[in-house]
């Protein structure tokens, strides 16, 4: 059940009812599907990733969640950013913000939140801004990145599953990381140094050893591939040779004596893999030293720390080995600081609030713990101790060491305890040995335990390094100086990891912790996909019940005073509508009127204090029913209000309506009565003037005068007309205006007139020559005007026929041209292939009855077509010359299919045809302008497609090509 309108689900688990797993999966499920993908457990922050961009980032949130409390809006990470960097800067109190989760579940997105969120409310300043920057900047060079190459198929190191990550440029992430590497203040140099260090290691990762032997027989190593061993010599300064005997053999040394051992292939390897990875994780770490060194605080001036941990957290796979159980080990020590941290911070409200704190019973998992860091019988102390002792040591002596100590513990587990016990579980290996730990168990293969735990740098490639003439290198290997070098050997990885463990939680115990629990609700990175398996199991190992469990175990719910009162004061008739009193007497006024067990509250010097959610949630349905109530009340207030309004309304405007009403009955009958004594009074005055003037005037004369005054206007239009009529050029349509409106209609008529005669005094002056030009024009007109491209630029120029010099050319006009009367077009066409797309010059002769194709050299007809078997042509509307010529099936040369042309007077060739088709046949010849036209090819047809090429080319550089086999695309110009 939601706390407040309008959210979904439970916004805080603490608050949920039942409180169990599946419960608590629904809700995040809900959420998630409505994209809230925050919820909180009291102070800490579950974030389901999204796996895509929301609109609840940016400026506006940011000042939103800034003016705000933590409880006042909805979860969000910037809420307990903000309630950190408050703390941080109006308390004084160092911070840290714990963020874990599995791969994949958004934890260093989250940390570049929190980040960005301070960055932006903290103050500002060219020191603070440059600090800001940096601080944002350290991200992409901290995480993701350092690859040099492009096709990471070429380094073994990146030829890995797990080195690519899908969506990712590497390309851009590279750019990003130089540019922040920048930003945060590395020099040029440096940052080539930090490539030419991560390109060692890559190269490293590609030097292959050999098996060799020494002349005793004894299995040594050699170098395969010296050229890369080479390259990374010439990389770093470092001779070859001295890097050859570095990772092929080691020198023991004691304080007397000096013993030199080959390697064999194996040892060789892990010498190559152990160098590669110091390295590697010496650069990190002068990479992170550099950083800090450029944003850490003047001398003098006061140090405020806000730290973020962003670790990966709890881990059980199939396979679990050394990895798994230091990573399972810090997160142990995390839980059990945050057990411990919360615990104290109630105890510490509730001693604020003056309430009496109540022992909670709580999960302790330091007898966990303990079983791992025990300094004399624990697992890490168990796995030095085999791996520093003298003589045979395995990984069977060490877990069979485990079984001897730990017989009896109650949260370990192997194969001969269970036999002791006699427990048969198949699950669990011979090599394996199980802990318990607070979210689950978790079975461990000692297999390569002693060599993980025994990760040391032989001290001849660490003096190797030493000698490198390349400065950053050189700087990461101290240890390589002979005059510091040392015989004391160097503490073992789970050393270092405990001793690392240590500080960090030595840190963590003296900040503030705020937490950031991250899920991923998906393996596949897909939006809107949960998966309930795959999130309870991380709600287990993240122990989010047993944090529900701690935050309810003293009270559930818990608000300030004025907010509380303000919320449910509606709830009391002392407190509503109005409350002069002060907040916790007002809050003790509802409570007691509600009549709720003294048990289930406690009242707090600035907060109330409430136990079980059954209670908060009886609240919410109490302020639910009397906001019903009070809609009710407000619903019939407002009708009754709304009708007496209404019909204060109709009231005064009925009154209104009357006297408007009245008022304008009288002003229409005094309207009347005017009207009418004016008419009277006017015929009466006429009667007399004309009384008293008709001696002065002649019958008829008022007739007489109009007729005059209108001949006279009509004489006077006519010679106007006669004296500015325009030229007789029939292209001039220009016409005088009428003076007078009456004589629109005549106007119009003269104008029309006017124009015929002109038009055909003009004909009259044209040869039949000319006229039979122009109606050759016409015809082009009516077919193609307005829509072929090219037919504006034929307008101008007259229709010449012969384009080949015919009159030179007896051969030509022998073919079928004197029997018919001269030839009516005669051209030099390209004829289009349809099967291929290839071209062929051609000669068209279109005369009275055939239309003929002829060879341009041989000047015999190819192709004879009478005009009766010509159905149609179709042309483009564009400016090209390609046309189609569609014949009839059942002529023998239309038996062949139609005839695809490209003529550069197209428009001139069809309206000729056309017009000849119509001689000889009396039918009109069909022509189609379109882009998109079917060629008949014998029995099938050919889908020809013409689209539009670069402009300003001619017919010469149309371009034919096959699209399939029954499709030709053409361009043109």
């Amino acid at each position: 059940m939601p706390l407040l309108e309008g959210s979904v689900g439970v916004e805080d688990l603490v608050l949920l009812e039942p409180l169990v797993e599946e419960s608590l999966l629904k809700n995040l499920q809900l959420r998630y599907e409505n994209k809230e993908i925050y919820t909180y457990i009291g102070n800490v922050v579950i974030s389901v990733n999204p796996y895509q961009q929301l609109p609840i980032y940016g400026p506006e949130y940011i000042a939103k969640y800034q003016d705000c409390t933590f409880y006042e809006l909805k979860p969000h990470i910037y809420a307990l950013a903000n309630v950190a960097y408050q703390s941080l800067r109006d308390r004084d109190q160092d911070q840290c913000i714990l963020i874990t989760g599995e791969s994949g579940s958004g934890k260093t997105e989250a940390s570049k939140l929190v980040m960005s969120y301070v960055a932006a409310v903290c103050g500002k300043g060219e020191q603070v801004n440059s600090v800001k920057e940096q601080l944002l900047q350290s991200n992409p060079v901290l995480e993701e990145a350092l690859k040099l190459e492009r096709d990471t198929t070429g380094y073994a190191y990146l030829n890995q599953e797990t080195s690519r990550v899908d969506g990712m440029d590497d390309a851009s992430s590279f750019s990003a990381v130089q540019s922040a590497m920048a930003v945060i203040g590395f020099s040029e140099e440096e940052i080539r140094q930090v490539l030419e260090v991560t390109a060692l290691v890559l190269k490293l990762g590609n030097v292959m050893v050999a098996d060799e032997f020494q002349a005793n027989g004894i299995p040594a190593s050699g170098i395969c591939d010296g050229r890369g061993v080479q390259e990374i010599g010439e990389l770093v300064g470092l001779s070859s040779e001295e890097l050859k005997r570095a990772l092929c053999s080691r020198t023991m040394e004691t304080a007397k004596e000096k013993v030199v051992t080959a390697l064999n292939v194996m040892q060789a390897q892990y010498a190559r893999d152990a160098l590669a990875k110091n390295i590697y994780s010496r650069l990190f770490n002068w990479i992170v030293n550099r950083i800090n060194e450029n944003i850490k605080v003047g001398i003098g001036e006061q140090k405020k720390v806000m730290g973020v941990l962003d670790i990966y957290g709890f881990e059980i796979l199939e396979d679990n080995s050394f990895e798994q159980f230091v990573i399972n080990y810090c997160n142990e020590k995390l839980q059990q600081v945050f057990i411990e941290m919360t615990l104290k911070e109630e105890q510490e409200e509730y001693k604020r609030e003056g309430i009496p704190w109540t022992k909670v019973d709580y999960f302790d998992n330091g007898i966990i713990c303990n079983l791992i860091e025990h300094n004399q019988r624990g697992i890490l102390a168990m796995l030095d101790e085999e791996c520093l002792r003298p003589g045979v040591v395995s990984d069977s002596t060490f877990l069979a060491k485990l079984n001897q100590l730990f017989s009896k513990h109650s949260h370990y587990e192997s194969k001969v305890t269970q036999n002791a016990q006699r427990q048969y579980d198949h699950t669990m290996g011979l090599s394996c040995f199980r802990i318990c730990h607070y979210a689950g168990k978790v079975t461990y293969n000692v297999t390569s335990f002693i060599d993980k735990n025994n990760d040391l740098l032989f001290r001849d490639l660490s003096q190797a390094m030493w000698k490198a003439q390349h400065p950053l290198i050189r700087s990461l290997f101290p240890e390589g100086n002979p005059k510091q070098a040392s015989l004391k050997r160097p503490p073992t990885a789970g050393a270092q990891f405990k001793s690392s463990v240590a500080i960090l939680m030595k840190n963590l115990y003296s900040k503030n912790p705020n937490y950031i629990r991250c899920i991923k609700p998906n393996e596949h990175q897909q939006r809107g996909q949960f998966s309930s398996d795959l999130v309870a199991t991380q709600a287990q190992y993240l122990g989010l019940l047993e944090n529900v469990r701690v935050r309810r175990a003293g009270y559930a719910y818990r608000q300030g005073y004025g907010p509380f009162l303000e919320r449910y004061r509606l709830l009391s008739r002392s407190t509503w509508p109005r409350w002069n009193g002060g907040d916790r007497e007002g809050a003790e006024k509802v409570l007691g009127e509600l009549s709720i067990s003294s048990g289930e509250l406690a009242f707090g010097k600035t907060k109330i204090f409430i136990r079980s959610p059954r209670t908060l949630f009886y609240l919410e349905e109490q302020r639910r029913l009397r906001l019903q109530q009070l809609a009710t009340l407000i619903q019939k207030i407002y009708r009754g209000w709304r009708c007496r309004t209404h019909y204060q309304l109709m009231r005064k405007s009925q009154i209104l309506i009357s006297s408007w009403f009245r008022g304008n009955m009288q002003k229409k009958r005094y309207g009347k009565i005017k009207a009418s004594v004016l008419l009277i009074q006017a015929f009466v005055r006429g009667w007399k003037a004309r009384k008293n003037y008709r001696k002065y005037f002649r019958s008829q004369a008022a007739l007489t005068l109009a007729d005059f005054i209108y001949k006279s206007m009509v004489q006077k239009f006519l010679l106007g007309l006669k004296n500015n009529l325009p030229s007789t050029n029939v292209l001039d349509k220009t016409w005088p205006a009428t003076p007078y409106k009456c004589f629109s209609t005549a106007n119009q008529e003269l104008r029309q007139l006017f124009y015929q005669w002109k038009c055909k005094r003009f004909r009259d002056q044209l040869s039949p020559k000319q006229v039979e030009i122009l109606r050759e024009k016409l015809c082009a007109s009516e077919l193609f005007k307005g829509k072929k491209a090219s037919y504006p630029q034929s307008v101008p120029i007259p229709f010449c026929g012969d384009y080949i010099g015919l009159q030179g050319n007896p051969k030509l006009q022998k073919l079928k041209g004197g029997e018919e009367g001269p030839v009516l077009m005669a051209e030099a066409v390209t004829k289009v292939n349809r099967g291929n797309g290839k071209t062929s010059s051609r000669i068209l002769l279109l005369t009275k009855g055939h239309v003929i194709l002829t060879d341009t050299k041989k000047s015999q007809a190819k192709t004879v077509i009478g005009l009766d078997n010509v159905a149609g042509v179709s042309v483009t509307s564009l400016k090209d010359g390609l046309f189609s010529l569609h014949l009839s099936e059942m002529s023998s040369v239309g038996s062949n299919g139609d005839l695809l042309l490209v003529s550069e007077h197209v428009i001139e060739l069809l309206t000729r045809m056309y017009r000849a088709v119509l001689d000889a046949t009396q039918r009109q010849l069909a022509v189609t302008v379109t882009e998109k036209f079917s060629v008949r090819f014998k029995e099938n047809s050919v889908a020809v497609r013409v689209i539009q090429g670069p402009a300003g080319g001619d017919n010469s550089k149309l371009r034919c090509k096959k699209k399939g086999s029954h499709s030709l695309e053409v361009t043109v110009p």
